[in-house]
C-alpha cells in the first residue's frame, strides 16, 4: 500500500515538474519573440521549437507528452525545412507525410515499449489537426498572418505556456 502512495507521489512531483517547465519555456519563447523579433522568412522555427519544446518537457515525465512532441518535432522539422527552401515547394506536402510517417512509427514503437496506452487518441488528433490546416491553407481560408504566426517564436511560446497551464490545473493538488 504505501509502495502505491510513494508512486503515485513520485508521479505527481513529475507532472507538476513537466507543467513548470512547459511554463518556463513558454515565457522564455514569448520573451523571445517579444524581443528578438527573428524573421521567419530566414529563422522558420515555430513549430519545430514548439516540438522541440515538448521533448524537453518529456524528459522529465516521458510518460506524458512524448507521442505529441514526437509528432511536432518531425512535422517541426518538415516544415522548417520546407520553409528555409531546402525542400522544394511541390515536395512540400509528401515531406510532411513522411514526417508524419516516421512520427507514427515512433508512436508504435512508444507503444510497444509502454510509454504509451494503446488506446491513446493524442495521435491521431494531431494528425487530423495538421490535415485540417493544410486543406485550410490549400484553399486560403488562413488569415494573412497565419503562416508568419505559425512560423514565429510566438508560437511556440503561447502554445508551450498554454500546454503548460493545463498540465498545471489537471496534475491535481496543485495549490498544495
Amino acid at each position: 500500500m504505501s509502495n502505491k502512495v510513494r508512486l503515485h507521489a513520485a508521479s505527481h512531483v513529475q507532472n507538476l515538474r513537466q507543467a513548470y517547465a512547459l511554463l518556463l519555456l513558454g515565457i522564455i519563447c514569448l520573451l523571445a519573440a517579444w524581443l528578438l523579433h527573428p524573421d521567419t522568412r530566414i529563422y522558420p522555427i515555430g513549430v519545430l521549437v514548439l516540438g522541440i519544446g515538448m521533448l524537453i518537457a518529456t524528459i522529465i515525465n516521458p510518460y506524458r507528452l512524448m507521442a505529441a512532441s514526437l509528432l511536432i518535432t518531425l512535422a517541426g522539422i518538415a516544415t522548417f525545412l520546407t520553409f528555409k527552401n531546402l525542400i522544394p515547394g511541390n515536395q512540400a506536402f509528401p515531406a510532411l507525410i513522411i514526417a508524419l510517417g516516421l512520427g507514427l512509427t515512433g508512436v508504435a514503437l512508444m507503444t510497444r515499449r509502454r510509454f504509451i496506452g494503446s488506446a491513446a487518441i493524442t495521435p491521431s488528433l494531431l494528425v487530423l489537426l495538421i490535415g485540417i490546416l493544410e486543406s485550410l491553407l490549400a484553399a486560403n481560408l488562413t488569415p494573412h498572418n497565419f503562416v508568419p504566426f505559425m512560423l514565429s517564436l510566438w508560437l511556440p511560446g503561447i502554445g508551450l505556456f498554454v500546454l503548460g497551464l493545463i498540465y498545471l490545473f489537471t496534475s491535481g493538488r496543485v495549490w498544495r
